[in-house]
């Protein structure tokens, strides 16, 4: 099995790491990152690179794709060579995966038309205009189309499927050996849970954050 890791200027790291985490795992499997062109790739914050070890040409038919987000998806969006990209590798592909705002550059390849799909909750509302339903689920599986929330819900995806693919067994030794046991200080993780105020105050910036 083949991983495609998409890589983009200001992807989010754990958009793309914590499915390398996990996926990664999969025995037999070749993880590959791959980018518009070959080279370090800058995440949001410009203090990390990833490698992307190809470029998009050289990775036509992956068996497993994760697209993920950050600010940097913005200036994809209408990237025809990244979209077509997308839609070649979707083709052939036996699960195309997203994290994060990585579903709205699925959403506007077209390959989540009629579907439902979930992206971070500060963008869900723009998958409407790609004609996708959103959902405010942590992880969705629609057909072969599976999409996590944001950023840390791409290792909730990678389990996800890990159980899909190789069995429930395997996917809870990797939970384990990962030791993905959250415990966080702060019931603050969704907009239904975290204080109002901050909620608000993110709201309000959300052209900021996303774009």
């Amino acid at each position: 099995m083949q991983i495609a890791v998409l890589l983009f200027d200001r992807f989010t790291a754990l958009d793309a790491v914590g499915p390398y985490e996990t996926l990664g795992r999969l025995p037999g499997a070749e993880l590959v990152f791959v980018a518009e062109r070959p080279g370090p790739v800058r995440s949001d914050t410009g203090a990390l690179a990833l490698v992307a070890d190809r470029g998009l040409g050289e990775v036509p038919a992956p068996d497993l794709l994760v697209v993920p987000g950050g600010p940097g998806q913005s200036e994809q969006m209408d990237n025809a060579v990244l979209l077509d990209w997308l839609r070649t590798a979707d083709a052939t592909s036996t699960w195309t995966t997203s994290v994060c705002t990585g579903s709205l550059l699925l959403a506007a390849a077209g390959l989540l038309t009629g579907r439902r799909a979930t992206s971070h909750w500060l963008a869900l509302e723009h998958l409407t205009r790609y004609g996708v339903e959103p959902t405010g689920e942590r992880v969705v599986v629609d057909g072969k189309y599976v999409t996590a929330a944001g950023v840390s819900a791409g290792i909730d995806m990678g389990l996800t499927l890990l159980g899909r693919i190789a069995g429930d067994d395997f996917a809870q030794t990797v939970q384990l050996v990962t030791e993905y046991d959250p415990q966080p200080p702060y019931d603050a993780g969704s907009p239904h849970k975290a204080p109002a105020h901050i909620v608000a105050a993110l709201s309000s910036q959300s052209r900021f954050l996303l774009t």
